[in-house]
């Protein structure tokens, strides 16, 4: 993965990922209703997806893995970390 890559996936997850609601936003009126849950993760969260068709999601958080099935999710991921 390229530095590129790694800095478009940062600043995608940090856009407006939430383990807690498990929520993506890429906008700024979206971001402004989100609302996080006083158990949301409180650590670095980094989202991986392995395959662009499954609707499988890998979150890393902290020292821990939180694995996900969300196809809507994936999806605004890969959105927001473009393409080449």
């Amino acid at each position: 993965m390229t530095e590129t890559s790694r800095r478009k996936l940062i600043v995608a997850a940090g856009a407006g990922a939430a383990v807690g609601g498990v929520a993506l936003t890429s906008g700024r009126a979206a971001a402004a209703t989100a609302t996080r849950h006083p158990d949301s993760a409180h650590e670095t969260v980094v989202a991986y997806v392995k395959d662009h068709r499954s609707a499988e999601l890998r979150l890393m958080v902290g020292e821990r893995e939180v694995v996900v099935h969300d196809r809507d999710l994936v999806t605004r991921i890969l959105n927001a970390a473009g393409g080449q």
